[in-house]
């Protein structure tokens, strides 16, 4: 009887070398990329010290000026809440016929994955560029720019829920002689009223954010004294948009934490 065992090994020794590769790639890639950016080091180093000093013109914030920005918060809540609502209807379309079992045909199907796609690689700031050159200055760019952000990703959400609903219960009714209208309405619905619910108020908690910043680019919010106020360099008014916006994303992200809690 021999006593030399063979130790065991979850990888051979070709899988091995093919990991050690692909990381030793994966670093060389990182480097690269690193040594690309040119980094300016100098400016690394003084960082902390002109951080002190933007801090020290911020501080304390211009409680004064809170009043003048009420109006640009709730302009900055209309536009997400009426963004979200606009994508939810055009997203709930999208999401059935991107959705295998739901949509009627291929090319239907193929539509709705490539609008999903499409309207989740464009960048919430580009969209409200392009509605403000389309639109001009103001609310309606911002609640186009959010709503069109957000289709992708409420439709990609729900047509995952309606590929993972039970089709037992749709076969049911389906026998009984249900109409395509009476199977959406009492089997499909019913299955995927918890995730669209989830998926809505995450999107919207999403969009109160974006609402913030999409002011930069003229479309309307908060955002928009911000950037005044910057060019401005009246810094202590910036530290009171700050603290506002920090307030309104910290209530937004507990109701949408509560209504999310809820459904599930």
């Amino acid at each position: 009887m021999s006593n030399s065992t063979d130790s065991w090994s979850r990888f051979d020794r070709r899988e091995r070398l093919l990991r050690f590769f692909g990381l030793l790639a994966g670093l060389v890639i990182l480097v690269a990329a690193w040594r690309a950016m040119e980094v300016n080091y100098g400016y690394a180093v003084t960082a902390p010290r002109e951080l002190a000093d933007l801090f020290g013109r911020m501080y304390p914030p211009n409680v004064g000026y809170s009043r003048k920005i009420v109006g640009p918060l709730l302009e900055t809540i209309n536009i997400s809440i009426l963004g979200t609502a606009l994508a939810i209807v055009m997203a709930v379309p999208v999401a059935f016929l991107g959705a295998s079992n739901t949509t009627p045909n291929k090319p239907a199907y193929l539509l709705g994955k490539f609008i999903i796609s499409f309207t989740r690689s464009v960048n919430v700031i580009i969209w409200a560029l392009i509605f403000v050159v389309i639109f001009g200055p103001g609310a309606l760019a911002g609640v186009l720019a959010i709503s069109i952000r957000s289709i992708g990703f409420t439709a990609k959400l729900i047509a995952e829920a309606i590929e993972e609903i039970d089709r037992g219960s749709v076969e049911a009714i389906t026998a009984a002689g249900a109409s395509p209208v009476d199977v959406l309405i009492y089997s499909i619905v019913p299955q995927i009223k918890p995730a669209f619910i989830s998926v809505a108020t995450l999107r919207w908690d999403i969009n109160v954010r974006a609402s913030t910043i999409i002011g930069f680019v003229g479309a309307g919010g908060i955002g928009v004294p911000l950037q005044t106020e910057i060019n401005y360099f009246n810094w202590e008014a910036v530290l009171t948009i700050l603290i506002s916006i920090l307030g309104l994303v910290l209530i937004s992200e507990a109701i949408s934490a509560y209504l999310r809690k809820k459904v599930m």
